[in-house]
């Protein structure tokens, strides 16, 4: 049996700015972290799935933004849910592992018994305080959330092989070229303080083979650039794939939905099951409306309290609108992310879209994705302050912001 005295810390990796690139153009304007996914930020999901957590203590952001970017968020997140919330910033690169080991003094001020490690860009329902319990029995220094996908899409992810008896993990590779297994990696791990040991030992050892080296001045110098620093410490390769097997790691799986946020696209699809998860967890944040005294509203919507959104609009399935967003008469939303600050214009129709911050969409006019949101013109997207004139029609589309489109495009990256 465990103490009613332990504690829990919580810990979540953000990433910074060279990071995000394949989320721009929307990433010009915000950190990817606290770009909205069902009217809440993303990091906001994780923290407020960390909550759930029994005896948490703490929990601690880190990351390469500037604290300045996090610093309203963090304070406010932290009085809303009454738990420590800290934004933690990185000087140099350290690797998943390394950025860990890196804070690992003020990680364990709180004493706590159990780390958990969580990654700001994974969309799922974060099975935290079951995972905390079979983490328990398991009686190992990790447990890692897996979850199954599809044999072709496998090799995208960190592939693995478990015991299905024991739940011990007993292989795992990085992205192989190879397909090994349909069990991936989900980005979300619970670790006891052996962790910080055993990513010391990872350094020490590189070290000690950098100084047992020894080569010409010219092969120090070719290899001068392929050298990994020794402070840096990937959890995936230097962690995970050497201790499997060794009965250290075990699995916990994921029955529930799972993603990856490495695109605008995903966003899109990630917003939508974050909505649909209100439905079960959070009714109170989805939009009603019947079309009487409020729009009509189909399926999962979230409508910022202040917005204004007219009584013939007819809104969802899928959507979400932010803070001071105008919606006009006989305005149709499909699947779209309308930022703060937008307005759209009557009879306008916006389908598999997202809609940048202060942009504008006249009236007639039509802004449409195809909907898948893998591809790169799978969806629209137009960056801040983005004018569509009256009767124009954007098909399939990415405009970057401050633009201004009086004629109809489609399938074009509008620089």
């Amino acid at each position: 049996m465990w103490s009613s005295e332990e504690r829990v810390v919580a810990v979540i990796m953000l990433g910074g700015p060279t990071k995000g690139t394949r989320f721009r153009p929307l990433s010009l304007n915000i950190p990817k972290p606290l770009f909205p996914l069902a009217g809440q930020p993303m990091v906001h999901h994780p923290i407020s799935a960390c909550k759930r957590i029994p005896d948490l203590a703490q929990i601690y952001l880190i990351g390469f933004y500037e604290e300045r970017e996090f610093a309203l968020y963090v304070s406010s997140i932290s009085n809303e849910l009454k738990v420590p919330v800290r934004y933690l910033r990185e000087d140099k690169p350290h690797g998943s592992a390394g950025g860990l080991y890196n804070f690992r003094d003020l990680i364990m001020e709180d004493n706590p018994s159990h780390i958990f490690l969580l990654n700001c860009d994974v969309c799922c329902s974060f099975p935290l305080p079951g995972m905390l319990d079979a983490h328990r029995r398991y009686g190992g220094m990790g447990t890692i959330l897996v979850t199954k996908v599809s044999a072709e899409s496998a090799n995208q992810f960190g592939e693995l092989v478990a015991d299905p008896t024991t739940n011990e993990l007993l292989h795992y590779t990085e992205k192989p070229e190879t397909f090994v297994s349909d069990l991936i990696n989900c980005g979300v791990y619970i670790f006891t303080p052996d962790i910080f040991t055993t990513i010391q030992n990872v350094s020490t050892q590189r070290k000690d083979r950098a100084n047992l080296r020894r080569m010409s001045s010219f092969e120090a110098l070719q290899s001068a650039t392929k050298t990994i620093p020794t402070d840096f410490v990937r959890l995936d390769q230097d962690i995970l794939s050497p201790l499997a097997g060794k009965k250290q790691l075990y699995i916990y799986k994921n029955m529930d939905f799972w993603e990856q946020i490495k695109t605008p696209g995903m966003s899109l699809r990630c917003s939508a099951l974050y909505l649909t998860q209100f439905r079960f967890t959070s009714p109170h944040l989805l939009a009603q409306g019947d079309g009487a005294k409020n729009a009509t509203i189909i399926g999962n919507v979230y409508v910022h309290p202040s917005a204004k959104v007219h009584p013939t609009a007819k809104i969802g399935p899928d959507v979400s609108i932010s803070a001071n967003a105008r919606i006009a008469a006989g305005v149709r939303l499909i699947n779209c992310i309308i930022l703060d600050d937008v307005e759209i214009k009557e009879n306008a129709v916006v389908i598999h879209s997202i809609v940048g911050w202060k942009s504008s969409i006249g009236k007639w006019s039509r802004v449409q994705g195809e909907g898948n949101c893998n591809s790169k013109l799978g969806i629209t997207i137009l960056g801040e302050a983005v004018t569509v004139e009256d009767e124009v029609v954007i098909i399939s589309s990415i405009v970057l912001p401050n633009k201004a489109l009086n004629v109809s495009v489609q399938e074009e990256i509008i620089l």
